[in-house]
């Protein structure tokens, strides 16, 4: 039995595996410049984010149906409850399928089929995030929050994701005050690769209350300190840092020393069908790689938590918090 975890770092377009594109590709009539799944595995050698992000549109264009977004979640919730997941909070991106003809309506009602059952098929609490591409205009971002308005009571909330060198927090400003305005709760992808300005625009001018990467807040002591003072979590992706060259290996990944800091670390899977690994994988890499004990993985499982949108049902964090005390490592 793994170690029980919450995952707050996975976007569901970057769990479709080579073998369910194919599939989605023969049932939607959608022809890939691949000629087989193998093809597809050897462009996963990326140089930076934007040489991923280029196949992960791609790729994307096999979604068609309520009945794709449905069978790409329950791939991936199946997966993860192996690994042990046993809650997860699920970003997708609307404007990346609106922009190929595939409405609001189609994406969030076919990812609910999956995830508003996912506790009883699965035994995994889910929650959907909404993230607006940040190399897309505001503009468009407030227009993809105003098509999500009649699908709120199964959106807990927004991020921001995409290419983000070039693209500050500041941008987003207003769809933020929008979404916060409409009672969402608000997370940013900061400091993966910009710089920490980045991070401290994403919590003053966005209010976000998690910020996920945020590596390159070990740049700067007095923001390290505000966000150890202020507990507020960063959603680590150590497989991912590597494929996308934020880190050179995962020897030289800054988990420890930003545990040993203080911060309230996570560790999750970002795109696992591209990265290398689920979140289960995750935790085993840093083990086996960064030496991490028994007690730094059980805090890493307890942050996950601590660091998730449960609130509303402190009874169930609360349970899933006993069983990361109870757990006895093999």
């Amino acid at each position: 039995m793994p170690l029980p975890k919450a995952e707050l770092h996975l976007h569901i377009e970057g769990t479709l595996e080579p073998e369910l594109a194919f599939a989605l590709a023969e049932r939607n009539g959608v022809e890939l410049p691949y000629a087989d799944t193998d093809e597809i595995r050897e462009a996963y050698r990326f140089e930076d984010l934007q040489s991923f992000l280029n196949l992960y549109y791609e790729l994307m264009a096999v979604l068609r149906t309520e009945r794709d977004f449905e069978d790409l979640s329950n791939a991936y919730l199946a997966r993860a409850a192996a690994q042990g997941v046993r809650h997860a909070e699920i970003f997708f991106d609307p404007q990346a399928h609106i922009a190929r003809g595939v409405g609001m309506g189609t994406v969030v009602e076919g990812l609910w089929r999956a995830l508003g059952s996912s506790e009883e098929n699965h035994g995994v609490s889910t929650q959907l995030i909404m993230c607006f591409l940040r190399d897309e205009s505001a503009e468009s971002a407030m227009e993809t929050l105003r098509a999500a308005e009649p699908y709120l009571d199964r959106i807990v909330g927004v991020g921001l994701d995409s290419a983000e060198a070039g693209h500050p927090p500041v941008k987003f400003r207003e769809v933020y005050e929008a979404a916060a305005a409409l009672g969402l709760r608000r997370v940013a992808h900061a400091g993966e690769e910009g710089p920490p300005e980045y991070i401290r625009q994403a919590l003053d001018l966005l209010g976000v209350e998690r910020v996920d990467h945020g590596l390159s807040c070990m740049e700067d002591p007095a923001l390290v300190d505000r966000l150890v003072r202020d507990r507020i979590p960063l959603t680590l992706c150590p497989l991912s840092n590597v494929r996308l060259r934020a880190v050179d290996t995962l020897a030289d990944h800054p988990l420890p020393a930003m545990l040993d800091a203080g911060l309230l670390c996570t560790v999750n899977s970002d795109d696992p069908a591209y990265f290398g690994g689920y979140v289960g994988d995750n935790f085993d890499a840093v083990r086996d790689t960064l030496g991490l004990t028994e007690d730094r993985l059980r805090e890493l499982a307890r942050n996950s938590f601590l660091a998730s949108f449960l609130e509303h049902d402190e009874e169930r964090r609360r349970r899933y918090l006993a069983e990361v005390e109870a757990y006895a490592f093999p």
